[in-house]
């Protein structure tokens, strides 16, 4: 399992690359190889607004659909339209491929979210 030094996780395998108050949000490492080969990614909608814990994406797998929960609350204002031709993008990259770009509303939140170390630590539980 492959994590990065300076990311915020979510217990949901979401990680956060924070510039400022906009939130880089994909899908991490161990997430992909649990889902296998990614098919189809349900991207979120521009300028859509998504509380912390909320389904905000679908990533589907041959294995599975699985939901992605929004790790911060924010309006999308950007998305990775890479991923509606090429979702394996996810599997070749999880953290060089993003899936949205989050104007957050309240930074706070990432008080909630791990760093890579406790991740680490995380991730061994769960297997």
């Amino acid at each position: 399992m492959v994590t990065m030094e300076g990311l915020y996780y979510s217990e949901d395998h979401e990680w956060v690359r924070v510039d400022g108050s906009r939130a880089t949000i994909g899908i991490t490492d161990y997430a992909q190889h649990a889902l296998g080969k990614i098919v189809y990614v349900e991207l979120p909608e521009m300028d859509e607004y998504y509380k912390a814990g909320d389904v905000f994406c679908v990533v589907e797998s041959v294995k599975a659909a699985s939901d992605s929960f929004a790790p911060v609350s924010g309006k999308v204002i950007e998305i990775n339209e890479e991923l509606e031709d090429s979702p394996q993008l996810l599997n070749e990259g999880p953290y060089e491929n993003w899936i949205t770009v989050i104007e957050m509303d309240d930074p706070t939140e990432l008080e909630n979210l791990m760093d890579e170390d406790a991740y680490k630590v995380f991730c061994e539980k769960e297997e």
